[in-house]
């Protein structure tokens, strides 16, 4: 990669990441979940992973990247989306759907910037884009990014990603 292009790539890194680290919960000690649950701000993405029966999961060994939506972005659905969802005879959409915001290994921001698209752990693709100065994956926006756990690293976004499925 040029010397111009990796400087550019460090400048858009720097103006996206830069203003976003209002979350001070990074806590290596602790795993995804309970960096999860301390946030205070991801009750309702916490509920659908144990309703998922994906908490085990995200508690192991990792590493994951969680893009997780905060309770205002599940609030955005329609209504009565998440409640449907929580229901034990859509457990495998809820799956599906919360599987596809998980990608295999530790991806930082340095890194994200850098790729057009991440596999899911559902098998799905993510869309990653760069534009005006903002990280969008599939439809919604990176709005922190790195809050590291001891296994794995979440961003926050702003948005419920839905795969193509759903």
């Amino acid at each position: 990669m040029s010397r111009i292009k990796s400087l550019m790539l460090v400048a858009v890194a720097v103006l996206v990441f830069g203003s976003v680290q209002a979350f001070s919960g990074s806590d290596k000690n602790k795993d995804i979940v309970d960096t999860a649950v301390g946030a205070g701000s991801f009750n309702t993405l916490v509920a659908a992973v144990q309703a998922a029966g994906l908490e085990e999961t995200l508690r192991g060994e990792g590493p994951f990247t969680v893009f997780a939506p905060t309770d205002e972005a599940f609030a955005a659905l329609p209504e009565g989306t998440v409640e449907n969802l929580l229901k034990p005879e859509n457990k495998d959409q809820l799956i599906a759907i919360l599987t596809y915001h998980v990608v295999p290994g530790k991806v930082t921001s340095t890194d994200v910037v850098k790729v057009k698209e991440a596999k899911s752990v559902n098998g799905t693709a993510i869309p990653i884009a760069v534009n005006d100065g903002k990280v969008n994956v599939d439809s919604a926006t990176v709005v922190q990014v790195d809050i590291m756990a001891s296994n794995g690293v979440i961003h926050v976004i702003d948005a419920v990603m839905l795969p193509d499925d759903n």
